[in-house]
């Protein structure tokens, strides 16, 4: 597509005249983030198939295109509202692995975010985190604050009331907010092509506000697009759409079965597009990547997730009366009540 911007070719050779606007080292460290998101994805995985956690969502195949856009962000100021498939860019914004490991353990204390870190929870209703990332930036924009909004979505959403609803009102009062549509060609069993007739990308233009494509298996490219949308918004000119063009390597979740609906062939077509291969090719080339950088990486990233399981295991089990918790900053009459009720039952 002679719209949608790459840098990396599959096989970690620049494009052509492909000039990178991530230094090396940067790249490293999108590549550890990667492969962190990875690491995390199998561990999940297998404890969920041993019946300890609930359903599993993984970012397979899309690692690009949530580190590549979490690079353009500063966690300090800036804002990432997820849907459920983007762990590197919360871990990346502060939010602690421990936390999210125990939430699908079911541990009610990890279910909340910590004071200071730049997130709202993940979101599995489709869109329905988009208005509230709008709302958000909006604010930032009223108080004269630097930050800029991420907000995730899949394709699916895009065919959502919500979806459409956000993006008119963002661009009618340029909020600060990027939305990073991951495309993966599916939402769960349903083909991209009866999501929509157009390219999800240019719809941006019916709500007065940019489009971008992106090859969503490049680090780079979308890091650098992603990096001219955060720069839009934080100088005030409004909102971006990016699609990132990507591929689910995995299952849509651990109660999905994709071999009943995608086509022969489609996941050797995904693996060939690897966004972690194409990476390491890159960086290897560059001699900074070989055997020995990548048992030390992987053997930190070993220890930080069985340290996070482990952390998250020790949390206190939720009681029926955690169910109140983190619901209102000040409860009212009738919720303290039914909240007393519950706990004397049980008691």
């Amino acid at each position: 597509m002679a719209d949608r911007h790459r840098v990396l070719n599959p096989d970690g050779k620049l494009a052509n005249g492909a000039q990178p606007k991530l230094a090396s080292e940067q790249v490293l460290d999108g590549l550890r983030w990667m492969l962190l998101s990875r690491a995390f994805d199998a561990k999940a995985v297998a404890l969920q198939r041993q019946g300890k956690i609930g359903t599993v969502s993984p970012v397979a195949g899309q690692e690009a295109t949530v580190v590549g856009a979490a690079l353009a962000l500063n966690p300090e100021t800036d804002w990432v509202v997820p849907s459920y498939r983007e762990l590197p860019a919360l871990v990346r914004q502060g939010y602690p692995m421990e936390r999210i490991f125990g939430s699908l353990l079911g541990k009610g204390v990890a279910g909340a975010i910590p004071e200071g870190v730049n997130v709202l929870p993940n979101q599995v209703a489709l869109a329905t985190q988009l208005p509230h990332a709008v709302g958000l930036a909006w604010g930032l924009k009223l108080q004269g604050k630097e930050g800029v909004v991420m907000a995730f979505c899949g394709e699916g959403a895009s065919s959502e009331g919500d979806f459409h609803e956000a993006c008119n009102l963002a661009g009618v009062v340029k909020a600060p907010v990027v939305f990073l549509l991951q495309n993966n060609q599916w939402a769960i069993s349903t083909s991209r092509n009866v999501q929509s007739a157009g390219d999800f990308y240019k719809r941006a233009a019916g709500y007065g506000f940019p489009g971008r494509c992106v090859d969503g298996n490049d680090l780079i490219a979308v890091y650098e697009v992603a990096s001219e949308a955060v720069e839009r918004a934080r100088k005030g000119e409004g909102p971006t759409l990016i699609e990132s063009q990507t591929y689910r390597m995995s299952f849509h979740n651990t109660t999905d079965n994709p071999k009943a609906y995608l086509p022969e062939g489609w996941l050797e077509k995904a693996e060939k597009e690897d966004p972690v291969r194409r990476v390491q090719a890159y960086l290897a080339a560059q001699g900074l990547w070989d055997e020995a950088t990548a048992a030390a990486v992987n053997s930190e990233i070993h220890e930080q997730v069985e340290g996070a399981v482990s952390a998250a295991l020790e949390m206190p089990v939720a009681r029926p009366e955690s169910i109140f918790d983190h619901v209102y900053v000040t409860p009212p009459p009738r919720v303290m009540k039914q909240r007393e009720e519950l706990i004397n039952r049980d008691a």
